[in-house]
């Protein structure tokens, strides 16, 4: 068999580190799962300031519960 290197990752392992991430682009690519991991601390660090400052549970504060 035969390697043959594939381009698109090739490219990905060049770029430098801060390139990363720095644009939105959708699809499922590198920069796309870096924002959505960014984008789900910020939902679980503000539903924790929630329940830190009422005393009640996420969803009992939306008034789900």
């Amino acid at each position: 068999m035969q390697d043959t290197p594939n381009t698109y990752y090739d490219q990905q392992a060049d770029r430098k580190y801060g390139e990363f991430a720095t644009k939105f682009q959708f699809g499922s690519n590198p920069s796309a799962e870096i924002w959505n991991g960014r984008l789900a601390m910020l939902g679980f660090l503000g539903a924790l300031l929630v329940e830190m400052t009422t005393g009640q549970g996420f969803f009992h504060w939306l008034g789900l519960l």
